[in-house]
């Protein structure tokens, strides 16, 4: 994992999304195998280790065929048509890109203070490990939609062919993490308690969004709420190209792209204008 460009921890560098990137693509490799360590440490000690990634989507998308397919009769929007496990394919679609978000939102106040072996290191990037904690989120949400085809398979006897589109529909979403991680990161430093709040707002967002119900079941004066959850859209348009077979609403990506851009760069220009504070209140 030797790296000769790597930014003194200290020292703040270039505040622009280009030197990020930069930054990621230097550190390519070492991201990678932190990415890998971080998610075998989570399966440490357990008799089946990494297998229970996928084990878990499992155990998870049965529950919910069975509580919401067999026991509620669900029907997503009130439509007859589907089977029992038609629901659970819907909901566990909008539950895989909440899980996704919320996995890196609520580590992201605890990644610094909780590798603060590397603040005091003379030579870390401390900005990758956001992208370690996306990267782990990543291989979790992959793990649970490789279940979601499964099932959807099992059902329909058939994939959309629209499912080559979901990295460009999650890669909007992937930008806003990484603005609120660099964000959140530089925060939780310096106020702590932060973490108690984004786990609220994690719960908040879940049902603000249509993950358990379409938006057209919410009254119209109160949609408005849910077009603000940051969720809402890629839900939505992850549910077209995976469930529903149609192209994603590419206006839609455009705007979200464009803030979350925005919101990527406002989030490492933060992060790197307090990291020199770090060492002093850690």
């Amino acid at each position: 994992m030797r790296d000769t460009t790597i930014v003194p921890a200290g020292r703040p560098g270039s505040a622009t999304l280009k030197f990020a990137l930069g930054n990621f693509w230097r550190h390519r490799s070492l991201i990678r195998q932190m990415t890998w360590r971080e998610v075998a440490a989570r399966y440490r000690g357990s008799l089946m280790g990494v297998v229970w990634s996928l084990l878990l989507p499992i155990l998870m998308l049965g529950v919910y065929t069975f509580v919401f397919g067999v026991v509620f009769q669900s029907r997503w929007g009130g439509e007859a048509q589907g089977g029992k496990g038609e629901f659970a394919v819907i909901l566990f679609a909008g539950l895989i890109v909440h899980g996704l978000f919320a996995e890196v939102f609520n580590r992201a106040p605890g990644l610094v203070l909780g590798n603060s072996n590397y603040v005091k290191r003379v030579i870390f990037p401390l900005d990758i490990l956001v992208w370690v904690a996306l990267g782990s989120a990543l291989f979790h949400a992959a793990t649970a939609l490789a279940v979601l085809l499964g099932l959807f398979f099992l059902l329909h006897g058939f994939l959309h062919w629209t499912i080559l589109f979901l990295p460009l529909v999650l890669a909007p979403l992937l930008v806003l993490m990484l603005g609120m991680g660099w964000f959140l990161a530089a925060l939780g430093v310096y106020a702590r308690d932060i973490a108690q709040v984004t786990g609220v707002l994690t719960m908040v967002l879940l049902f603000l969004a249509p993950v358990l119900y379409p938006v057209d079941a919410v009254p119209q004066p109160y949609r408005t709420m849910l077009l603000l959850n940051p969720l809402t859209v890629i839900i939505e348009q992850a549910r077209e190209v995976l469930i529903w077979g149609r192209p994603p609403d590419w206006f839609a990506l455009g705007i979200y792209s464009l803030v979350a851009t925005i919101a990527a760069a406002i989030g490492f220009w933060w992060f790197q204008r307090t990291r020199a504070g770090f060492a002093d209140v850690m």
